[in-house]
């Protein structure tokens, strides 16, 4: 006999995969329509090709991302500046959350209300002071003007999270660790950081998929061809012919996908963990 507990469990379980579905079917259709030519991909809404039309000539044609670089040159030059991001972002956004929320100084309520104002400030406001800023040091052109303010906790979002999840741990193993000897930044590394692991992967997964989708920034401090990242590259894929090969574009928005789907699968049971703990309070 089915009890109502079953059935309650039934519909949660129903309502979970069909919302489940529905968000991961733009991905799915995606993926589907890098295998069809273009009058079957916007003849249905068919995540499968028709019988005997389905195709793989995008994907070589999708590598060969333009006439003189192949896809793995621009993934490089992603990576060029998408690792010093990430590191500078988790290094001074735990760094500035650490002294916020466990020290006691002068000016700490106004810090943090600052913190706060700035979540609620659109990005595109800080563009043409960075811009100029750049201009003037002569770091236009450059992977580091995609990435140098981020050593200075520039993404209040990543601060806060922070802050509210090191608010979750218990300020006695601080003191247990002043008592044995340790300073603020041994007790920081050796202490917090190992039980910040949530948080600072989902922070860094978050940098990671945000940069990979960056589009503005390189468009705007990148100039030369030789430094043009993935997401440019993509974008020129639309321009190149008289005719766009929507079937290559998919191919190729599919193959830049990869790293970030396989980080986050990798990383999603911290990536939860990281979200949910981020909302505690002390």
């Amino acid at each position: 006999m089915i009890t109502k507990t079953q059935i309650n469990a039934g519909l949660r379980y129903a309502i979970l995969i069909a919302v489940g579905f529905l968000l991961a079917y733009p991905l799915l259709w995606m993926v589907g329509s890098s295998f069809k030519f273009n009058p079957d991909i916007f003849g249905n809404l068919s995540i499968f090709p028709p019988p005997g039309r389905a195709t793989t000539e995008f994907y070589p044609a999708a590598w060969q991302l333009s006439p003189s670089n192949t896809m793995a040159f621009y993934y490089m030059n992603t990576l060029r500046f998408l690792i010093p991001r990430v590191i500078g972002t988790v290094v001074s956004s735990t760094l500035a959350a650490f002294a916020i929320a466990r020290f006691s100084f002068p000016g700490k309520k106004i810090i943090f209300f600052t913190v706060i104002t700035t979540l609620l400030m659109p990005e595109l406001a800080f563009r043409i002071p960075i811009f100029m800023l750049y201009r003037d040091i002569g770091l236009l052109d450059t992977f580091a003007a995609l990435y140098i303010q981020e050593f200075f906790a520039v993404n209040s979002f990543f601060v806060f999270m922070i802050i509210q999840f090191m608010r979750t741990i218990p300020r006695e193993l601080d003191e247990a660790a002043n008592i044995d000897g340790c300073g603020p930044l041994r007790t920081l590394i050796f202490i917090l950081v190992p039980v910040l692991r949530p948080i600072i992967i989902t922070v860094g997964l978050l940098t990671f998929m945000w940069g990979m989708n960056d589009f503005l920034g390189p468009l705007i401090y990148l100039n030369s061809p030789d430094r043009r990242v993935l997401a440019l590259a993509l974008r020129g894929l639309i321009q190149e012919y008289d005719v766009t090969h929507y079937g290559r574009i998919f191919a190729a928005a599919f193959m830049a996908l990869i790293p970030t789907l396989a980080i986050f699968f990798t990383c999603s049971r911290f990536f939860v963990e990281g979200a949910i703990a981020s909302g505690g309070k002390e």
